[in-house]
C-alpha cells in the first residue's frame, strides 16, 4: 500500500508541477511572441479549462497520498521528520493560491473572453501569471525538499 501512494503522490505532484513547468517556461512566452491579445487570452482561457481539472485532481492526490503515508508510515504526525512538516505547509500554501487563482482570477478571466472584454481579460492573465510563477517556484522547492530533504534536513 505504501508503494501505491508513494506511486499517487509523484505522480499528482509530477502534473501539477510539471504543468505549470511547461505553461510558464513553454507555452507562455510563445504564446505572447506570435499571438495578438484576443487569440492569446482565447488560448489561456482554452488552457486553464483543460488544465485546471487536472490541478484539482492532482491536488486530490496529493493530499489523499501524503496524508494517507504520514499516518501508514509514521502513524501520524508524532515524530514526523521536518522535512515532511515543511513540504506539507509549501504544499498547503500551493493549494490556496490554486484556490485563489481559480476562483478569484480564473473565473473573471473566462467570463471577460466570453464577453471580448480583452483589457480587463488581460489584466486577469497577468495577475494569474504572477501566481502561478510564484505557486511554481514553491512547487520546485517543495520537490526538492520533497526529494532531498531526508538527507540534510532531518
Amino acid at each position: 500500500m505504501n508503494s501505491i501512494l508513494i506511486a499517487l503522490h509523484v505522480l499528482s505532484v509530477v502534473i501539477w508541477v510539471g504543468g505549470m513547468f511547461f505553461a510558464w517556461m513553454a507555452l507562455r512566452p510563445v504564446a505572447a511572441s506570435v499571438l495578438e491579445a484576443p487569440q492569446r487570452l482565447t488560448l489561456w482561457a482554452g488552457v486553464f479549462k483543460r488544465f485546471f481539472p487536472w490541478v484539482t485532481a492532482s491536488l486530490i492526490g496529493v493530499l489523499a497520498s501524503g496524508y494517507g503515508m504520514i499516518f501508514m508510515i509514521y502513524s501520524g504526525f508524532k515524530g514526523l521528520p521536518l522535512y515532511i512538516h515543511i513540504m506539507t505547509g509549501l504544499a498547503i500554501i500551493m493549494m490556496l493560491i490554486y484556490g485563489h487563482v481559480f476562483f478569484a482570477r480564473y473565473i473573471k478571466l473566462r467570463r471577460a473572453v466570453a464577453e471580448q472584454s480583452w483589457e480587463f481579460a488581460g489584466i486577469m492573465l497577468a495577475k494569474i501569471r504572477r501566481l502561478i510563477g510564484f505557486n511554481l517556484i514553491i512547487g520546485l522547492l517543495t520537490v526538492v525538499v520533497g526529494a532531498g530533504g531526508r538527507y540534510w534536513i532531518g
